[in-house]
């Protein structure tokens, strides 16, 4: 068997280039903005730190929820409050159901605030459903 020539040879070719790209992307990477990042719209300032997670923040949410529905309240970015019946009585609904599953495991402060939440969103729904119904006639 013969030795190949020196024409024959593998030749190995080294990019230089390479590193400058390796460079250049990485640059890139660490001037934009991370993907987990939340960055506030324009205009908007922060909003603070969030309150921490118990039943009253979540049974809030959903009375809130509830008081947009009935065109209490303005939807966030919304030019003027806007009623919706069938999603109000959901979130009422809603409410009822964690009142009842929590039964027993809340704080006499959570019962109270709870039963509050609970008597404003169906007097707030009755009053207007009422209005809703004088309106169509």
């Amino acid at each position: 068997m013969t030795e190949p020539s020196k024409d024959q040879e593998k030749k190995i070719i080294i990019d230089e280039d390479w590193k400058s790209q390796i460079e250049a992307e990485k640059l890139a990477a660490q001037q934009e903005p991370e993907p987990a990042e939340q960055t506030e719209p324009a205009g908007q300032e922060p909003e603070g730190p969030l309150p921490p997670p118990t039943l009253t923040v979540l049974a809030s949410s959903l009375y809130l929820q509830g008081m947009i529905a009935l065109g209490l309240l303005p939807a966030p970015g919304a030019e003027s409050p806007e009623v919706n019946l069938d999603h109000a009585k959901h979130t009422i609904d809603t409410l009822q159901m964690l009142e009842e599953k929590t039964k027993g495991n809340r704080t006499p402060e959570e019962d109270k605030e709870m039963d509050e939440m609970l008597h404003q969103s169906r007097m707030a729904f009755v009053s207007v459903q009422q209005g809703s119904a004088a309106a169509d006639q």
